[in-house]
């Protein structure tokens, strides 16, 4: 006498396919059109913003004056004030001066980056542990401010562009990035490199930089915006005006301290506004960001995501 073992009733698209996760079910009809609305929210609110700036700085004075102050929509457009900014004077020197800044940093930084990011990638380099521990150590300590303004000033640095470079020239997390990155890169390639006589010099731009496109592109843009962008060190370093980067001289319109050289009387004649002078000069600061971003934007994902990942 056998015994029936009960098998499972076999029923229609039962064991066609596991059940998936909420989160990767298709959206309905309500979440798309949710989904849809919030993301115009969202780029309403952060170019809504950025349309006015731009708006009110194309606009004539009359125009400024009848509306009030910013403009949203301008019923007469003109460059004059852009004209006025990019003829010379303090506004084009310190924009001269945050390009020439920014160049020199970004290429500095990514130097040193990248050389060292790639002898704490390689696990037989001289005291690469404790370099890293003390590189960490410094992501949570920090001398403070007086410390750092008291070394600048023992370096004679101060009224020097070095200033504006050195103090802030090394970021531990960007490091952390390129070295996560590196170090997913096949050991076979590299020993390959190494029986073929290559040193590290040359297996670092031949082989690891190629490789490595995405995040470099990344880590310069990171570098790049915050030289672009800085205005504390100058603030703190610069006594001489004509020395001031873009964005102390947008710091200067905006709190109204003083008017960039050439344009005051322009201002006080009627030619120009001051209000328009000011949302000039903040798209000058604003542009060069807007241009690069879009161009790196395709390497952000593969870029950070993998360093990080694998470091």
């Amino acid at each position: 006498m056998t015994a029936v073992i009960d098998k499972p009733v076999r029923t229609p698209g039962r064991w066609a396919a596991p059940p998936r996760p909420v989160w990767e079910e298709k959206p309905s009809r309500a979440g798309v059109a949710g989904k849809g609305l919030v993301l115009f929210l969202a780029c309403f609110a952060i170019l809504f913003p950025l349309w006015i700036v731009v708006a009110t700085s194309l606009s004539t004075r009359k125009a400024i004056d009848e509306a009030g102050g910013l403009v949203m929509i301008p019923t007469d457009i003109t460059f004059i004030a852009y004209q006025e900014l990019l003829s010379g004077g303090q506004v084009t020197r310190a924009a001269l001066v945050s390009i020439g800044v920014t160049l020199v940093g970004t290429v500095f930084s990514m130097t040193v980056s990248v050389l060292c990011a790639y002898g704490l990638s390689r696990s037989g380099s001289l005291g690469h542990r404790w370099i890293l521990m003390l590189l960490l150590a410094t992501m949570f300590f920090s001398a403070g401010l007086i410390p750092t303004y008291l070394l600048v000033q023992s370096l004679g640095l101060m009224d020097s562009y070095l200033a504006l470079i050195l103090p802030s020239a090394i970021s531990v997390f960007n490091i952390l990035v390129l070295r996560g990155f590196f170090m997913g890169i096949s050991q076979e390639l590299i020993d390959s490199a190494r029986i073929d006589g290559a040193g590290d010099l040359r297996i670092l731009r031949q082989i690891v930089l190629p490789l490595s496109r995405a995040v470099v592109a990344v880590i310069t843009l990171f570098y790049a915006v915050g030289y672009w962008s800085a205005w504390f060190n100058a603030s703190l370093y610069l006594n001489d005006q004509d020395m001031l980067p873009l964005q102390n001289v947008m710091i200067q319109l905006v709190q109204k301290q003083e008017a960039p050289v050439g344009l005051g009387q322009a201002i006080k004649t009627g030619e120009l506004s001051g209000l328009a002078v000011q949302m000039a000069v903040m798209v000058m600061a604003l542009l060069p960001v807007a241009v690069l971003s879009p161009f790196v934007q395709k390497h952000f994902k593969k870029g950070m995501l993998t360093g990080a990942v694998k470091g």
